[in-house]
C-alpha cells in the first residue's frame, strides 16, 4: 500500500481512523514506558537480595540496611519496609509488612497495564462502528444518485463497502498488538512477582534470625552514671 493510499483510506475513515491511529500510539506509548520501568528489575532485585542475605548471614544488619537504603531500584522498597519494621518486632508482623510493601511494589508494576486491555478490547468495536458509518454512507450516496437520475450500480455500492471495511481492519490490528503487549506484560508481571515472593521470604527468614542491634538512646546515655576516678596509690 502506498502514502497515496494509506492517506486515502485515512481521510475516508474520518474520526474513526483517527481514534484507532490514537489507539495505536497510546498502546506503544504504554509499552514503552513500561519496558523502560520494568528493565532489569529482576536481576536487580535478586543482585541486592543476595547481597542483603550475605550481610545478614554474617550478623551485620547495620551494613544489609545500609545495601538497601543506598539502593534505587523498586525491591528496595520492600527490604526498607522490613528494616523499619524489624526494629519494632520480629514476629508475624515482620511478615505482614514486607508482604504488604511487595503487593505494593507488584500494583506500580502493574501501572497502565489496564490501558492495553482497554484499548484491545475496543478497538475492535471502534473500527466495526466506522465500517457500518461507511457502509449507511455509501448507501446514503447511492439513493441519492438515483434520485439525481444517475445509473447507480452495484460498483459504486461494493466501493463503498471496501473502502468502509478499513475501519475494522485497522481497529483489528489495534486490537491484536494491545492484547500481544498486554499478555506479554502479564506473564513477566507474574514471573517477576513470584521471584519477589521467594526473595521476600527469604529476607524475612534471614532477619528474623539476624542479631538485632540495639543502640543505646541518648537519654539512658544521659542517665548512666560516670565511672568513678580512679585514685592513684
Amino acid at each position: 500500500m502506498s502514502f497515496d493510499e494509506l492517506v486515502h483510506y485515512l481521510r475516508l475513515g474520518g474520526l474513526t481512523m483517527a481514534v484507532i491511529l490514537l489507539s495505536s500510539v497510546l498502546a506503544l506509548g504504554v509499552a514503552i514506558e513500561r519496558m523502560l520501568a520494568l528493565w532489569g528489575a529482576g536481576s536487580k532485585a535478586r543482585v541486592l537480595g543476595q547481597t542483603i542475605a550475605r550481610h545478614l548471614l554474617r550478623g551485620d544488619v547495620a551494613a544489609a540496611r545500609s545495601a538497601a537504603d543506598r539502593d534505587t531500584s523498586l525491591s528496595a522498597d520492600l527490604f526498607r519496609a522490613g528494616f523499619e519494621r524489624a526494629q519494632k518486632t520480629v514476629g508475624p508482623p515482620l511478615d505482614a509488612a514486607v508482604d504488604r510493601e511487595r503487593q505494593q511494589l507488584a500494583l506500580k508494576m502493574k501501572r497502565g497495564l489496564w490501558i492495553l486491555g482497554t484499548i484491545g478490547a475496543t478497538t475492535p468495536f471502534v473500527g466495526l462502528f466506522g465500517t457500518v458509518a461507511g457502509i449507511m454512507r455509501s448507501f446514503k450516496e447511492l439513493g441519492v444518485d438515483v434520485e439525481a437520475g444517475g445509473s447507480g450500480g452495484s460498483a459504486a455500492v461494493m466501493t463503498g463497502i471496501s473502502e468502509a471495511l478499513v475501519a475494522t481492519a485497522a481497529g483489528i490490528v489495534v486490537a491484536v498488538e494491545a492484547v500481544v503487549l498486554f499478555n506479554m506484560f502479564q506473564a513477566r508481571l507474574g514471573r517477576l512477582n513470584v521471584e519477589l515472593k521467594l526473595i521476600a521470604e527469604e529476607f524475612v527468614e534471614l532477619l528474623r534470625e539476624a542479631p538485632r542491634q540495639t543502640t543505646p538512646s541518648p537519654d539512658a546515655a544521659q542517665a548512666a552514671p560516670a565511672p568513678a576516678p580512679v585514685s592513684g596509690s
